[in-house]
């Protein structure tokens, strides 16, 4: 028998899914879960919680979300882990929380779409309000948190492709590879969703900015982040 979450937290290696993990009460790995996924669930705050690892990559993170979303039927999705820093404003170790996600590596302009819209898709695929407003009322007290949209991809964005992507997303604060194909399942699903992560590297590093971090502490950030917003949102639905 598979048991229901109310959050699932989706994050790509198992570096990321440790802190989570650390923090669970009477954490229970899900036996049948696929072979590709590692699923623990336990308690968090008095909501039951699913960590999902997923793999890197678009599909792998597609692939468990849907899964996650017809067997354990959660309330909330989270992308957690770590991200690369665009904004120009943004440092390593900071928090990125989308307001909205993009495909940063989508191209179909020729045929008369945005730059990164998937053909058939709209251009961004919108966080949760709730836990939106949560995260723009903490950046107002705090630098170190911004809120804005995050790109997902299956290229890495380094100094060789940085300014083409800063000039074709000017909002963007930070990316990854998965957090977008999540969105997309989500709202397919009418699901509530946000991308919660921490800056481990700058794609391209400005003067004096220190390059990376391990991602150890990406995780443990990223992590600390996303139960800070859960204790702030209203009660989740358990029924």
């Amino acid at each position: 028998m598979t048991a229901h979450a109310t959050v699932c937290i989706l994050t790509a290696m198992p570096e990321e899914a440790a802190p989570f993990l650390d923090r669970l009460e009477q954490p229970t790995t899900l036996a049948n879960a696929p072979k590709h996924l590692q699923v623990v669930y336990g308690s968090l705050h008095g909501e039951r919680i699913a960590v999902i690892t997923t793999g890197i990559g678009l599909v792998a993170a597609a692939s468990a979300a849907t899964w996650a979303i017809t067997t354990l039927a959660p309330q909330l999705i989270l992308s957690a882990g770590s991200c690369g820093g665009l904004a120009r404003d943004i440092n390593v170790g900071d928090i990125a929380v989308s307001d909205s996600t993009s495909y940063g590596t989508a191209d179909a302009t020729e045929f008369g779409y945005v730059r990164g819209q998937v053909p058939g898709q709209p251009v961004q695929f919108a966080a949760d309000g709730a836990l939106v407003t949560a995260a723009r009322d903490i950046a107002a007290d705090n630098a170190n948190w911004h809120v804005a949209t995050i790109l997902s991809g299956d290229t890495f964005v380094t100094e060789r492709n940085v300014a083409d992507t800063r000039n074709a997303f000017p909002a963007a604060i930070a990316t990854d590879m998965e957090s977008c194909a999540i969105a997309q399942v989500c709202t397919a699903f009418a699901k509530r969703f946000a991308s919660v992560r921490s800056v481990s590297d700058l794609c391209g590093p400005a003067a004096g900015q220190e390059f990376s971090i391990g991602i150890e502490r990406a995780a443990q950030n990223s992590c600390d982040a996303v139960l800070t917003l859960l204790q702030q949102l209203p009660a989740l639905d358990r029924g």
